[in-house]
């Protein structure tokens, strides 16, 4: 009991000093950029990077550059702007058939609706 008291203890103490004063602040800060810097150092060496893509909405305008107009491409890029756009065209145009986006050709937009899907 007297053991789980003092590890309680130890962990508001440490808690009080990382919220409360800036004691720990220049320790973290060694250290968040001693990690970072071997993480940089691991990189360079193994000479691979984890990048996330999306991809149906990144490869999207690749794939269907060749079948749009320019006044398409111009609508694409405003579809592809924001996530919150490309979920707003989704919803708005890809839940519905009978939905039709103006500057789109039927097929283009069948398409587009297709991979953001």
């Amino acid at each position: 009991m007297k053991g789980w008291i003092i590890l309680g203890l130890g962990i508001g103490l440490i808690y009080y000093l990382v919220t409360e004063t800036n004691k720990l602040d220049e320790p973290i800060d060694k250290t968040s950029a001693i990690l970072k810097k071997i993480e940089r150092k691991l990189d360079s060496m193994t000479g691979t990077r984890i990048i996330k893509v999306d991809h149906p909405i990144s490869h999207l305008k690749k794939e269907i550059a060749d079948r749009l107009s320019r006044a398409e491409l111009l609508a694409l890029d405003g579809i592809l702007e924001t996530k919150e756009s490309v979920a707003e065209f989704r919803d708005e145009y890809c839940s519905s058939p009978q939905r039709r986006f103006t500057e789109l050709t039927k097929e283009n937009q069948t398409f587009i609706c297709d991979k953001i899907r």
